[in-house]
């Protein structure tokens, strides 16, 4: 795990990484258990979900295999801009393997650098136990729990959750 962590890359998005992109989005879009996104959702307009406006979009290699990507967004604007928001995907076959944690740390500092006061995660859906786990670790508490507010495609309506992060301790 030490030597998979030291080959990780993370970048900004670019042309071309459209089609890697969409691979890591497909299959969790369509099982629809992680994201209120349609589980029919288009490659078009899923791409332009996590490509959309205002977003800053990374993608992880492991040498040179795209197993993950994140964006960075202001959650709100005007007096909530200084909070930001994310959303994370990694491939199935990079599961389990510190991937995400890398993104999170990866996507805290640009948080910071980019002045960000705050990290919210607006919908954590309450049976993704491995990333509220991830996230609790990294400090996020939940403020907030929407009872039933998820219709899980197995699991029938379970809550999602508000997690919330300061980014006072974090150097930009």
């Amino acid at each position: 795990m030490e030597n998979l962590m030291q080959d990780v890359m993370i970048r900004t998005f670019r042309s071309g990484d459209e089609a890697a992109l969409w691979s890591l989005l497909e299959p969790v879009f369509r099982a629809g258990d992680t994201y209120a996104i349609d589980a029919d959702i288009s490659r078009e307009a899923a791409l332009a979900y996590w490509c959309g406006p205002g977003r800053v979009v990374h993608m992880v290699e492991i040498a040179g295999e795209v197993v993950g990507s994140y964006y960075l967004v202001r959650n709100q604007g005007g007096g909530g801009s200084h909070v930001c928001n994310c959303g994370f995907v990694t491939g199935p076959a990079a599961r389990g393997k510190g991937i995400a944690r890398a993104m999170l740390d990866h996507a805290l500092t640009a948080a910071a650098r980019a002045g960000f006061r705050a990290m919210q995660f607006n919908f954590v859906i309450s049976t993704n136990t491995r990333a509220i786990d991830i996230w609790q670790r990294a400090g996020f508490e939940v403020v907030g729990r929407l009872p039933g507010a998820f219709l899980h495609p197995v699991q029938g309506y379970v809550d999602a959750l508000v997690m919330f992060r300061g980014l006072g301790d974090i150097a930009p």
